[in-house]
């Protein structure tokens, strides 16, 4: 049954700007977030504290973090890929964390240049240490543009380490766009008997348009969190065929009175944004850039 509520995380200005060639000028990012903060966001995600070098679109993270008006009743989140990423996200007063590993090795080691078993050494000392709570990504969930399809129990056991680990959250990611409703279900149904559905988001993108249903299957096992993009802006581009997530405002528009996400608020902060936009994806190669 499609709950009730449904709560939108907003990962525009990190995901959906990590990949854009093109750098957009911070002040425009703050506008971007401030415009998103005015749509009544419970959770935006508004940059991420990766090194500079590897994204340089996200090297103004803590100039983001400084600027922005900050909303009573939204927390503003952030990635991190180490102790050291940790450090600077608390300099920025970050209201909440996100760590990120995959279901897929050869992808893990494209994207982190460590394999699941190193990554998740490597994130262990930064969630003992988080003061804030933990969102847990846990890309190609469903399929990986090396290793093709993946299992759900490559999916459980990751899972299941984050859990142990400390994650408050998980965030089933279809970084390819590839998931099939019967595929969200095959996964969601055995993970949703070891994790609360509370505690999971789904993550989709929408290469074959098929993400509207997967949401439509995931909500109909009682998931009420989903991550969407103003706009549909942005997508891994350390994966090949990850074009876009899912628009924010189709997930509004999918669950009309159900998020408390002001539509017409959306549509206007994606204006702020899509005059900087239209760089090329990177090649997909990477040292540690962890994107989900």
């Amino acid at each position: 049954m499609t709950p009730p509520r449904v709560h939108l995380v907003e990962v525009g200005p990190r995901d959906g700007l990590q990949s854009e060639d093109r750098v957009v000028p911070t002040a425009v990012k703050v506008a971007f977030v401030d415009a998103l903060s005015a749509a009544g966001f419970e959770e935006i995600e508004v940059s991420s504290f990766v090194s500079p070098r590897w994204v340089p679109q996200l090297a103004d993270a803590l100039e983001v973090f400084g600027a922005i008006q900050r909303r009573a009743g939204t927390l503003y989140s952030a990635l991190v890929p180490n102790e050291h990423g940790l450090e600077r996200a608390l300099a920025a007063r970050v209201d909440k964390i996100a760590v990120f590993t995959a279901a897929s090795d050869t992808f893990s080691r494209r994207n982190t240049n460590a394999s699941i078993v190193e990554s998740l050494a490597r994130l262990a000392p930064v969630m003992r240490r988080s003061p804030t709570p933990v969102r847990g990504y846990i890309s190609t969930a469903f399929h990986c543009p090396y290793e093709g399809p993946i299992a759900p129990a490559r999916v459980l056991e990751v899972a299941g380490r984050l859990v142990e680990l400390g994650c408050a959250e998980l965030s089933i990611g279809d970084t390819i766009g590839r998931a099939t409703p019967s595929e969200v279900r095959a996964l969601l149904e055995p993970l949703l008997q070891r994790v609360p559905v509370e505690r999971v988001a789904l993550h989709f993108h929408d290469t074959f348009g098929l993400a509207l249903d997967n949401v439509k299957a995931a909500a109909a096992l009682g998931i009420a969190r989903f991550d969407g993009s103003a706009g549909g802006i942005g997508g891994c581009p350390y994966a090949p065929g990850a074009p876009g997530n899912i628009a924010t405002q189709a997930l509004i528009a999918a669950f009309p009175g159900r998020t408390g996400v002001d539509l017409e608020q959306v549509n206007r902060a994606a204006a702020v944004v899509r005059p900087y936009l239209g760089g090329k994806p990177s090649p997909v190669e990477s040292h540690e850039q962890g994107l989900s």
